[in-house]
């Protein structure tokens, strides 16, 4: 077989990170989120353009997992990224992150998730204007702070199997 030059694999995440945004578009409409639908959206916290409070940049400094459901604020969504205004222990903080830093995305409502394969590659894809933050070396994500599980009958789309070994 042909080695993929077109990388179809890379492509097919671009694609998926769209249904990413068009959800998040939705819940930042007006009426917010239709019927119980409520998302966990985990990312990288170093990837480049992502912008978290320092407090939890410590507590999370790999993974963290955030939820969007009944209480967030100032959600606004762009071609690359989006930022939101969320409480944690009762303080707001500002959250923002472009699409390339997502790891997951699940919507339990309706066993819906997507995970995402990291390429160095998407590290270039950040909000622009946005220097680059330094990438960590150490190994493994903070799976504590992973938030959603498999366990629950969630359908997950895995790219593995479009890509060539």
């Amino acid at each position: 077989m042909a080695k993929d030059l077109m990388r179809y694999d890379l492509m097919a995440q671009d694609a998926l990170r769209g249904v990413v945004r068009q959800a998040l578009l939705k819940a930042a409409a007006p009426e917010g989120l239709p019927g119980p639908h409520h998302f966990y959206i985990t990312f990288r916290t170093t990837a480049p353009g992502v912008d978290v409070d320092p407090t939890l940049l410590e507590k999370y400094p790999e993974e963290m997992t955030i939820v969007l459901e009944h209480q967030f604020w100032d959600l606004n969504v762009t071609e690359t990224g989006f930022e939101v205004t969320l409480k944690f222990s009762g303080v707001p903080k500002y959250i923002k992150m472009p699409y390339s830093a997502i790891s997951r995305f699940h919507d339990p409502s309706v066993g819906f998730h997507l995970q995402f394969e990291h390429d160095g590659a998407e590290d270039e894809a950040g909000f622009p204007g946005d220097d680059p933050k330094p990438k960590k070396t150490k190994g493994g994500a903070d799976r504590a702070s992973a938030g959603a599980t498999n366990g629950d009958g969630a359908q997950v789309v895995s790219l593995d199997s479009f890509r060539k070994k």
